[in-house]
């Protein structure tokens, strides 16, 4: 498959998860909105299952032409696991980014034609944070980890639900659960991030004091993941393969 086509694909995929997922928290969390709010909203509950449906769909969608990563921690933790060639590093993250932000200007577009519409509270745009901004107060510490275990656990699920002893076609249901339980477990920790793009789409639009921490929100998730990938690959495999560098993009993409 072209660089090109898969390039596409990510930020398709990555646009759709920002806006699904990130979307149902500004839009659909709490209506009507602040203090007025009723049982009409998703919640927290609804906004979990809306970012597992916007990964479970899209990787349905375009999962067999990029691999369906939609996520830079997820890309890194491929290639950590000698599933995904050097060579496509760059380009996805890139596409990632780029998807996250397009999306995340629409809801700002679109979330500032309330009249009463203002950038305050403590995430908004459903942004990703610490301290202040953690919804439940969680300090850098408690995030940090919060967030390396989760991508961890992420990564994890992805490698052995795409393995090759799994039948295939079925890899996104359990990816999309596996990203709905982590925003069940962490949304009142740090609003749940596990993908960088995701945080700083989101953030470029809250202000700069949002900004300011989304550098936790990249170290966190990328880490978390390199080590599941090397641990799936070396430790929990059971007869690992090394793909040879020309042909590990069609394998993920094949994943």
């Amino acid at each position: 498959m072209p660089l090109t086509k898969r390039v596409l694909a990510e930020f398709i995929g990555t646009f759709w998860l920002v806006l699904a997922g990130c979307g149902s928290a500004v839009f659909a969390a709490n209506i009507p909105y602040g203090d007025a709010g009723n049982p009409l909203g998703i919640g927290l509950l609804g906004v979990a299952i809306a970012f597992g449906l916007s990964v479970l769909t899209m990787a349905f969608a375009v999962g067999r032409i990029s691999g369906g990563h939609f996520n830079p921690a997820v890309t890194l933790g491929l290639w950590a696991g000698r599933v995904f060639p050097s060579s496509g590093l760059l380009p996805y993250i890139v596409a990632q980014v780029l998807g996250a932000v397009a999306a995340a200007g629409l809801l700002y577009l679109v979330a500032s034609g309330r009249p009463d519409f203002v950038l305050s509270g403590t995430n908004p745009l459903a942004t990703n944070g610490f301290g202040p901004h953690s919804p439940g107060g969680y300090s850098l510490l408690a995030c940090l980890v919060t967030e390396v275990v989760m991508t961890f656990f992420f990564l994890i699920v992805i490698l052995g639900a795409t393995d090759n002893g799994i039948p295939g076609g079925f890899a996104p249901i359990p990816i999309g659960l596996a990203l709905t339980l982590i925003h069940l477990i962490s949304i009142p920790i740090t609003n749940t991030s596990v993908n960088p793009a995701r945080s700083t789409g989101v953030a470029l639009f809250a202000g700069p004091e949002l900004f300011s921490q989304v550098w936790l929100f990249w170290v966190a998730p990328i880490l978390g993941a390199i080590l599941a990938g090397w641990l799936y690959t070396y430790v929990i495999d059971p007869d690992p393969v090394e793909v040879p560098e020309q042909l590990r993009s069609e394998v993920t993409a094949k994943r």
